[in-house]
């Protein structure tokens, strides 16, 4: 894993006030609007975010960076793939 401090996040989106599945969908959207080679980040305080975020990075083929905590969420960061 790489070091999450020290990574160069092109977007950042704050999804703390949605829950399932709209950090999920706020990562999906990062995604689409991003180049290949962007690092993206969403924070969530949603619990099903570390199950979904994941599980959808592996499915769609990018690659999941990490997630870290964040002041009161979850920061879930992604490398976009293709």
């Amino acid at each position: 894993m790489p070091d999450l401090q020290n990574l160069s996040i092109t977007t950042e989106s704050d999804a703390r006030g949605s829950f399932c599945p709209g950090p999920l969908m706020e990562l999906i959207r990062l995604v689409r609007a991003g180049a290949v080679g962007d690092v993206l980040a969403v924070l969530s305080r949603d619990d099903g975010s570390k199950r979904d975020i994941p599980t959808w990075v592996a499915k769609a083929g990018h690659e999941f960076l990490g997630m870290e905590p964040f002041e009161d969420a979850t920061r879930f960061i992604v490398r976009k793939a293709k």
